[in-house]
């Protein structure tokens, strides 16, 4: 596969993910439908390391970093579903777009690294603002949407924790077999979650719902992880950073277009703040830099 090809399959299938979440769960419950994707998603995860021939050990250094992984896979993606039956799609790739963001603060106070420059703190700062307005919006929205709006935070959160945790492990796996291993560990979680709180299998699926659990299945577990990986051995920083600039606009087009979800117009200006406190992040000091080179 050519590396532009599997750049845009990543920005098509992030920006669709969120609306692809609240139709999976509209007609068979939240907790069925990520039970059901995850199960998806690991059966088909573990044939293909099969298929591959990629071992998954099960040494002390890797069930950590199963762990670790395994709570943006339950932790975030629980949290995300919940949200999502009270926020418009479009708001959920908006909330996740904050994820460098977090993982940055997080990664400079666990893993002591020297990555918050004054510039990058006020990105961070211009992030956060952004977030304010779309809190904002969501207390105008309705009553519960500011508590969807908390729930998907919460699971970018864990998310982000997540990816600083499995580095601090410092294991050094297969990144297919890190996938496979913390699918395992939970779709345990998930089923146990669903067999306690719910337990039952829905009346009646349609076909939207169910085409939605076998795309995030597919797509979103499987397809979407191997291609983030083919594309991050092959590209800088820098152009991954790119796709978080611009999902959340496009899933925002998408859940208006196609979904007839109202945007708020101050869910339009925390979004524009949030992306350009990203910009700030990422490249703002590499602007700096070069205008005092060329200043000299």
């Amino acid at each position: 596969m050519s590396v532009p090809a599997a750049y845009v399959g990543i920005i098509l299938i992030w920006s669709t993910t969120p609306l692809a979440i609240k139709w999976s769960s509209a007609g068979t419950g939240f907790l069925f439908a990520v039970t059901a994707r995850m199960a998806l998603g690991t059966v088909l995860s573990l044939l293909l390391l099969r298929l591959l021939r990629i071992a998954v050990p099960w040494d002390r250094e890797a069930r950590r970093a199963y762990v670790a992984a395994a709570l943006g896979i339950y932790g975030a993606m629980l949290s995300t579903y919940w949200g999502a039956q009270y926020i418009p799609s479009g708001l959920i790739s908006v909330l996740y777009g904050l994820m460098p963001l977090f993982t940055g603060v997080m990664a400079a106070w666990w893993l002591n690294e020297r990555s918050l420059s004054p510039l990058r703190i006020v990105g961070v700062l211009l992030g956060i603002a952004g977030l304010a307005l779309i809190f904002l919006a969501g207390r105008a929205l309705e009553h519960i949407a500011w508590q969807g709006i908390a729930a998907v935070l919460g699971g970018v959160l864990m998310q982000a924790a997540s990816a600083v945790w499995v580095k601090r492990t410092g294991a050094t796996l297969h990144p297919m077999a890190l996938n496979g291993g913390a699918l395992l560990l939970a779709l345990l979680a998930y089923l146990l979650t669903w067999a306690v709180f719910d337990g039952a299998w829905p009346v009646q699926m349609d076909q939207r719902s169910a085409g939605a659990i076998v795309y995030l299945g597919v797509l979103g577990t499987v397809v979407g992880f191997n291609l983030y990986f083919f594309v991050l051995k092959r590209l800088s920083a820098g152009a991954i950073a790119v796709i978080t600039l611009i999902t959340p606009v496009l899933a925002l087009l998408l859940g208006n277009w196609i979904n007839a979800e109202v945007v708020e117009p101050r869910v339009w200006q925390g979004t524009a703040c949030i992306l350009v406190g990203l910009l700030i992040y990422q490249w703002g000091g590499h602007v700096l830099r070069r205008l005092r080179r060329g200043a000299v």
